[in-house]
């Protein structure tokens, strides 16, 4: 099967991100130049991109003012959203075409594959688990919630215990990071062995 077709949905998943990003930078520098009196605020060009951004800023402005925040900085936020879902939007698609190509592969390369694949996903997972476990204790997220109970229950296995060895580091729990690299050498090890 060739790649050409994968090469195009990569460019239009670019073109797409690339064209929200650059329609997102239109509507803040407008929003900019109308604050600094640049531009005039019932101009022809502000009113125009003000009707058509409307929808998606004033959801926008709605959250902001609700969060104490400046309604008139939605614009920005709304470049920041954008460069987000764009890179979403890229690192899906890419992950997608690799999962395609990757389950093309498994269909060819019999039991051994499967299985070396699997093992590779199962401590994909758990690294995934204990990345957002990391992340969300940065941002005091509640633990009860449904993604961090899940998270939680694939982790805690692991770094219960080794929080019980490790010394404190201060502020710092280093047991992730261990935990991490446990998971990583025992991946590598399981690897070796089926091979």
């Amino acid at each position: 099967m060739t790649f050409a077709w994968a090469i195009w949905v990569q460019f239009g998943a670019r073109v797409i991100a690339g064209g929200a990003f650059f329609l997102a930078l239109l509507v803040a520098l407008t929003h900019w130049a109308v604050r600094a009196k640049h531009l005039g605020a019932f101009g022809a060009w502000p009113r125009f991109v003000r009707g058509w951004s409307d929808p998606l800023l004033q959801p926008l402005e709605r959250r902001i003012v609700r969060s104490g925040g400046n309604p008139q900085d939605a614009a920005f936020w709304l470049v920041g959203i954008a460069v987000l879902m764009g890179l979403a939007l890229i690192a899906v698609v890419q992950w997608l075409i690799g999962f395609v190509y990757q389950t093309m592969a498994l269909a060819d390369g019999g039991g051994i594959v499967i299985a070396l694949t699997l093992v590779h996903y199962g401590f994909s997972i758990l690294i995934a688990a204990l990345f957002v476990t990391v992340i969300a204790s940065w941002l005091n997220i509640s633990p009860y919630g449904r993604i961090m109970r899940i998270a939680n229950g694939l982790t805690s296995w692991l770094l219960d215990p080794i929080r019980r060895v490790l010394p404190a580091f201060g502020p710092f729990d280093m047991s992730p990071l261990v935990a991490y690299f446990l998971l990583y050498f025992a991946e590598r090890a399981l690897i070796s062995l089926m091979l």
